[in-house]
């Protein structure tokens, strides 16, 4: 089940909003375990017993490591090989397969398995809740059914953002759903929505049409329009989902921790992943760059260093490419998002070199610099490497002509699709001083409840006509 689904909008959460409200607290959290479950089988029947069967042995092995404290560290090392085989089975299996098959000159057959919708998701979540346990940040939860609502919690559930064990654990039981948290809320639900069923499905069946013509027919201003179009729907169709996520979980009594801060506006690659996908971003440099950059393991490498400078560098530079190489791997299993992520790896460790300096000088560069790079990034993680590299081939080289027919912009490109590139340029915050001052106006807020509401009954009649409805991040 999808958040813009009509079953989701008119049946699913008018029920779970109504019984949050009329349940007794003490069998709320029952009931909310129950509808996420309900969601999440929904899409994915048989692996709900997967999610039960890492939901009680996480609880077991969390309450174990606090009464066992000499085996603690035993206890962590089991359960986080216990999620990342779980995660390396159904994820990478077939990956690895193929690698080793390349390597030996195999034929070893693949399995094909199917990926269980939001594990990358829910693990990391799980991983948060077992590695800040062992570092007594909070004591082991007594209760399974809470700490499998916090793992299964369906507005997060699926595609995030990734809430940690520690920012929400004393929610679970104590949260207050006041009128205007709710309100707040549903306002926050239907701009995600919009974003999603407005503007990212508008603009994904264009560039889907887009990426299906061969490079060789591609012209090199078609190319361009499929850059700024790619950039666009992942950006709206991700952070659109972020927003609805946050929106219910408000209208539940839950504070989630932001995931977008208008990415679009950085002046570097750095700055960018700290606006883009913050609840990922912060995982990574929790639970692994900072314990990667303690390890020995780094430490036997840095000591080698003679030159002090140059030592000092060391450290910053391979967690960051280790951490953006993970990042790639976490997203999917190919070689288009570990290269993708290793680009990214490469470009913050250059502004960690100086760069940096420059860009802060030169904001306007900055700017052009961080677009250009974010998109040449994104198009391989659309369209992968065999795709995507001929597709930046033609991007970047006006002067050669197509080789095949060439298709028209008109063609492929409607006025409607024009229309809403501009809308989501101006909405990915570079007018935001404007809608800031505008929001100031005496009775403004009546204003936002008819945009609301026009927006609301825009998405309803587009999902009721069966419009393109894909969701980027469930394969993740």
């Amino acid at each position: 089940m999808v958040f813009s689904s009509l079953t989701f909008l008119f049946i699913f959460l008018p029920i779970v909003l109504i019984g949050n409200r009329l349940i007794p607290k003490k069998y709320v959290n029952v009931f909310l375990l129950l509808m996420s479950l309900i969601f999440y089988a929904w899409g994915e029947p048989k692996y709900i017993i997967l999610m039960v069967i890492s939901i009680m042995v996480n609880w077991i092995l969390g309450c174990l490591m606090e009464d066992k404290p000499d085996y603690k560290k035993f206890i962590l090392i089991a359960d986080i090989a216990f999620n990342l085989a779980l995660l390396g089975y159904f994820k990478y299996f077939d990956f690895f397969i193929n690698i080793a098959n390349s390597l030996i000159r195999g034929n070893i057959p693949s399995k094909n398995i199917p990926l269980p919708i939001g594990i990358s998701f829910y693990t990391f979540q799980i991983l948060s809740y077992i590695i800040d346990l062992y570092f007594e940040k909070y004591k082991a939860q007594r209760s399974i059914k809470d700490l499998a609502l916090y793992i299964c919690l369906f507005p997060q559930l699926i595609a995030g953002p990734i809430v940690r064990y520690e920012d929400i654990y004393e929610q679970i039981n104590n949260r207050q759903c006041t009128s205007e948290m709710s309100a707040d809320g549903v306002k926050r639900f239907i701009y995600g929505l919009g974003k999603k069923v407005i503007i990212a499905n508008t603009l994904a069946e264009c560039l889907k049409d887009i990426f299906a013509i061969n490079a060789e027919s591609l012209s090199c201003s078609m190319a361009w329009i499929g850059f700024v179009i790619c950039m666009l729907n992942i950006y709206y169709d991700f952070s659109g989902y972020s927003d609805m996520a946050i929106g219910i979980g408000k209208m539940l009594g839950f504070e989630f921790i932001e995931n977008f801060n208008y990415p679009y506006l950085s002046k570097s690659i750095t700055e960018y992943w700290r606006r883009w996908h913050i609840s990922l971003n912060v995982w990574f440099r929790e639970y692994l760059f900072m314990p990667f950059s303690r390890s020995k393991f780094l430490k036997i490498f840095r000591d080698k260093i003679k030159d002090k400078k140059k030592r000092r560098l060391f450290t910053p530079a391979a967690c960051t490419l280790v951490v953006f190489a993970f990042t790639g791997l976490w997203h999917g299993a190919s070689y288009g998002f570990v290269v993708w992520g290793i680009f990214h790896g490469i470009l913050m460790i250059i502004e960690q070199l100086g760069f940096s300096k420059f860009l802060e000088k030169h904001k306007l560069f900055g700017h052009i610099y961080t677009l250009l790079a974010v998109g040449i990034g994104l198009i391989i993680f659309e369209d992968g490497l065999s795709r995507g590299i001929p597709y930046l081939k033609v991007l970047f080289t006006p002067w050669i002509k197509p080789s095949y027919d060439i298709y028209s912009i008109r063609e492929i490109v409607d006025t409607r699709t024009i229309v809403f590139i501009v809308i989501g340029i101006i909405g990915c915050g570079f007018f935001k001083p404007f809608f800031e001052k505008l929001g100031k106006i005496k009775y403004a807020e009546y204003g936002e409840i008819i945009w609301c509401t026009l927006l609301m009954l825009v998405s309803i009649t587009m999902l009721a006509s069966g419009t393109y409805n894909p969701f980027i991040y469930f394969r993740f």
